[in-house]
């Protein structure tokens, strides 16, 4: 089922139940990856829940869609949520994308002290955060994901210090650390923050506040990632050190 096409629904039928997929997900189906009578996608509430559907009848904008089997995608015991720090331009999205197809469960936009951009309270805000997000959604559909990624809204160093803190591992990429990442153990089950700085890095005060709060800071290799990028790599290298990888169908 994972190698099928993926769209969102808020609401999957039962198995056996016929459906209708409208609106942009079914332009999108329809009109851009034309699909047609007897092929198959799967439909996803973003929460886990998949259903296996065959196409009854394309139209132009919808398909009529036979529900065949409904699965769970169960979520991952160590779930990894990333620390973002707002980046400016498009490299804050690409960051979510490439996160998001490494398999991000969360991500937590921080508002580090050198980040260029602020996401000031108001629309020009709340438009960068829904940006996020609808990467988010389109990269979890394109990753064929049956749980797509929660984006909260932006925090501050305190704040972030704090879920540091509560979570049952936290790993601050830093180019100062000495430890790799795979020399640091990682947390059977729970919440793992991962913490990603601006482009000019993390400051001194920001590195004391969340070691403080036990953070553990890491390094991912010789060289020096940018802000865009890191995530993903050390999403990547997560996976194969844990059970993360394993299929949850």
């Amino acid at each position: 089922m994972s190698s099928l096409p993926v769209f969102l629904a808020e609401r999957l039928p039962s198995e056996g139940a016929e459906t209708m997929l409208a609106g942009p997900e079914g332009r999108h189906a329809a009109a851009v990856r034309r699909l047609r009578t007897g092929e198959r996608l799967t439909l996803t509430d973003g929460c886990g829940e998949l259903a296996l559907c065959e196409v009854l009848d394309a139209g132009r904008d919808r398909l009529r869609l036979r529900v065949l089997r409904r699965t769970i995608e169960q979520a991952p015991a160590l779930r990894v949520t990333l620390a973002q720090a707002l980046v400016k331009g498009q490299r804050g999205e690409l960051s979510v994308e490439l996160a998001t197809e490494a398999g991000v469960d969360a991500v937590l936009p921080w508002r580090a002290d050198r980040c260029v951009v602020r996401w000031d309270f108001g629309p020009r805000g709340e438009k960068a955060l829904s940006r996020w997000r609808e990467t988010a959604r389109e990269a979890a559909k394109q990753s064929r994901r049956g749980r797509f990624p929660e984006v909260a809204e932006p925090v501050s160093t305190a704040v972030l210090g704090q879920r540091c803190a509560a979570a049952a591992g936290c790993l601050v990429l830093h180019e100062g650390a000495t430890d790799p990442l795979p020399w640091v153990p990682l947390p059977a089950a729970g919440e793992l923050l991962l913490v990603v700085g601006p482009e000019g890095g993390i400051t001194d005060a920001e590195l004391a506040t969340l070691t403080a709060a036990g953070g553990r800071p890491v390094r991912l290799g010789p060289g020096v990632l940018r802000s865009s990028s890191a995530g993903a790599v050390a999403l990547g290298a997560i996976g194969a050190l844990s059970e993360r990888w394993v299929l949850r169908h």
